[in-house]
């Protein structure tokens, strides 16, 4: 008997689409699962700060992790929901240790129970330094803070940090991608820009100084448009980390919300591709600003997804997901937010793609739009059913249930 798959595989052999082939390649893509969705950006140290960077969860859905554990078991939960095998990307402040050790202090063995779990589950890790919520941030400056004590306890972080991603990239035999976001910026109009940038570019070289294997640590940067408390300049913005990536050899990160709301970050891609070897990309939902909310499957993150697979990007690109909302369900956050971008890479693979860029060198334009319309109504979503059938996971009112099940089990954390 015909079931839906069939049918949908032969629509797409009609465009000359392979769906089998399609779901091998959407079967190869890791997904970075970004830990602070678990517990609303909180981590697990006794922080003694009162700025959060401009990084603030809105909501108090029960069933927030308190502790690694219970954040372990979140994630657990999680990626059985999810098809195929992804990664973790782990925050400096969710050490595991009794120790409680100042964020210059940190070393490898305070994350050992991170890679235990993670070579149990077949995952890989990815980090970054934590240069937020802590009384050394207080001022909304970190590695360009005129203060040159407060710059070192900085450097210091994220030269250790570096260490420990390295050792997490030899441990579980894939590379870790370390990322380095400050929230430093004015709130007010400075007056002197560059004195701010050459500080930070003196501290990113004095924390880059150490050599290691790309095949355990991939240095990446990333810009910000503004945050609050900042917004009037920030000293990362995407110029400097673009230039700089350039000149130092790092990968660039490209944030979805990191961006004027007019922008649009699937065109940066290709452009900033010719420049530097590696990308990671943050992928987000802003709602006029930088609010990071749970992904969707829209134009924006499609047009993310179409420019990675038509560009073939996807070699050299890290995807990795970054929203908080604490007023839903935050495991259902996370599988909805990494299913979706599944979706869309799924969507990009199933697109004709040689004959939309054959009519596009022929200037054929109203055949392109044609096509591309047309090509919504192709049955896309029986693809997806067959993908996950195969991985064994749910889908639809199958999904929901597992989902509520869960929150009910957890809600009990308050």
């Amino acid at each position: 008997m015909t079931n839906n798959y069939d049918l949908a595989r032969e629509a797409f052999a009609g465009w000359g689409v392979d769906t089998d082939a399609a779901i091998t390649a959407l079967s190869a893509v890791p997904i970075s699962v970004h830990c602070w969705q678990g517990d609303d950006v909180g981590g697990f140290e006794r922080k003694s700060g009162t700025s959060g960077g401009g990084i603030q969860a809105t909501g108090n859905h029960p069933g927030r992790a308190r502790n690694p554990d219970e954040l372990r078991a979140d994630l657990d939960f999680a990626f059985a929901q999810i098809p195929g095998r992804h990664r973790l990307n782990l925050h400096a402040c969710y050490l595991d240790t009794a120790e409680q050790p100042d964020r210059d202090e940190i070393e490898y063995r305070h994350f050992a129970s991170w890679v235990d779990w993670a070579k149990e589950n077949g995952l890989g890790l990815d980090f970054n330094p934590t240069f937020f919520a802590h009384a050394k941030a207080d001022d909304n400056l970190t590695l360009s803070h005129p203060d040159a004590g407060i710059r070192d306890f900085w450097i210091e972080h994220g030269r250790r940090c570096r260490e420990i991603a390295a050792a997490m990239g030899r441990e579980l035999g894939s590379a870790a991608v370390n990322n380095i976001w400050v929230p430093d910026g004015s709130k007010d109009t400075p007056v002197d820009r560059m004195a701010a940038r050459r500080r930070l570019e003196a501290s990113l070289d004095a924390m880059f100084a150490e050599t290691f294997q790309k095949s355990e640590l991939i240095d990446a940067v990333e810009s910000k448009l503004f945050g609050i408390g900042v917004e009037s300049m920030t000293v990362g913005s995407h110029e400097f980390y673009l230039g700089y990536a350039i000149r130092k050899g790092t990968a660039l990160c490209l944030d979805m919300g990191h961006f004027h709301p007019t922008e649009s970050v699937a065109d940066k891609l290709s452009a900033v591709a010719l420049s530097v070897e590696d990308i990671l990309l943050h992928v987000s939902r802003p709602v006029r600003w930088d609010s990071d909310h749970v992904v969707l499957l829209n134009d924006d993150l499609l047009a993310m997804a179409q420019e990675l697979v038509f560009a073939d990007l996807l070699p050299r690109t890290r995807i990795g997901l970054d929203f908080f909302d604490a007023t839903i369900s935050r495991t259902a956050a996370w599988v909805v937010g990494v299913r979706n971008m599944q979706k869309a890479l799924l969507r990009a693979f199933l697109l004709p793609q040689a004959r939309l860029k054959a009519l596009e060198a022929r200037l054929d334009y109203t055949a392109r739009l044609v096509l591309t319309e047309e090509a919504r109504d192709l049955p896309f979503a029986a693809v997806w059913a067959e993908y996950c059938a195969r991985a064994e996971v749910p889908v639809g009112e199958a999904l929901l249930g597992r989902l509520e099940a869960y929150q009910a089990a957890v809600s009990g954390r308050g």
